[in-house]
């Protein structure tokens, strides 16, 4: 039985519906887990989600900042909101997905803060931020409700690119936020803490360079190509035999007033 999530930071979800629409319905993914929604519960756009067989949405968003959502045609339960470094930025929810099979899947939906310009926590609150954020995040284990049946996945824009092949330039970006060797020993030490397994490169190999972000500064994102991998899908690793594929949809990013991020999507048959 197959079972996709997807996650995309889509940079105003009321500003982009109708791309996010679009890709619903050609992509057809059983979760989307969005970033960056901007937008306060409120005014989130169920009633388009739930017309186009979205049903079951769970939200933690704030007016024009941050901001994430669980999209679901599965039902949800025991969503779960949880503040980082005690600043409620709505940059985390969680809920349990009812997956085919019997199954039930922990999704952990993350927006980490981009940690502004400068690589120095002493002269830069921002990137003190990030480095407490994901220094906290290290209390997440994928194994942590096992006892109960429940099996993990961890998606969002982590704003880390932990691979030389996660940048289009290891060299220049060394002391660029994102990719700067704190940022990207924290990630992997967080992520081999909390036994997470990088489904991105289980299915795509660690030579092979893959970005899921292009700065809107480019005139010509494409043939420029100077992308970083900020995007994350991580399993407990019970479920990776179930993975067939990971797609990232490199097309989005020339859609008409795209996001500057692009929708990746995992793939399990159950």
């Amino acid at each position: 039985m197959a079972f996709s999530v997807t996650t995309w930071n889509i940079n105003s979800v009321r500003l982009r519906l109708p791309q996010v629409l679009q890709f619903l319905d050609s992509a057809s993914p059983d979760v989307l887990c969005l970033q960056e929604t901007k937008c306060p519960n409120d005014a989130f756009p169920s009633a388009a989600f739930r017309k186009a067989g979205y049903e079951h949405i769970a939200i933690h968003g704030q007016k024009g900042y941050h901001g994430v959502a669980i999209i679901s045609r599965l039902p949800l339960s025991d969503d779960r909101r949880q503040t980082y470094c005690d600043i409620d930025h709505t940059r985390n929810i969680s809920a349990v997905v009812a997956a085919p099979g019997a199954r039930r899947i922990r999704i952990h939906n993350f927006y980490v803060p981009a940690g502004g310009d400068e690589p120095d926590r002493e002269i830069n609150p921002k990137f003190a931020h990030k480095l407490d954020f994901i220094e906290e995040m290290r209390c997440l284990h994928a194994d942590a409700e096992q006892a109960e049946g429940i099996s993990s996945i961890l998606v969002g824009d982590l704003n880390i690119a932990p691979l030389e092949t996660d940048v289009w330039s290891h060299k220049q970006l060394l002391k660029v936020v994102s990719h700067t060797p704190i940022e990207t020993e924290n990630l992997i030490a967080m992520q081999r803490d909390g036994a997470w397994v990088d489904l991105i490169r289980a299915h795509i190999p660690p030579e092979e360079k893959i970005f899921t972000w292009w700065s809107y500064r480019a005139r010509d994102w494409e043939a420029a190509d100077r992308g970083r991998r900020l995007d994350h899908v991580w399993s407990s690793a019970d479920l990776l035999p179930s993975l067939t594929r990971v797609d990232v949809l490199r097309e989005a990013r020339g859609w008409e007033r795209p996001s500057d991020h692009v929708p990746v999507t995992a793939h399990f048959d159950f």
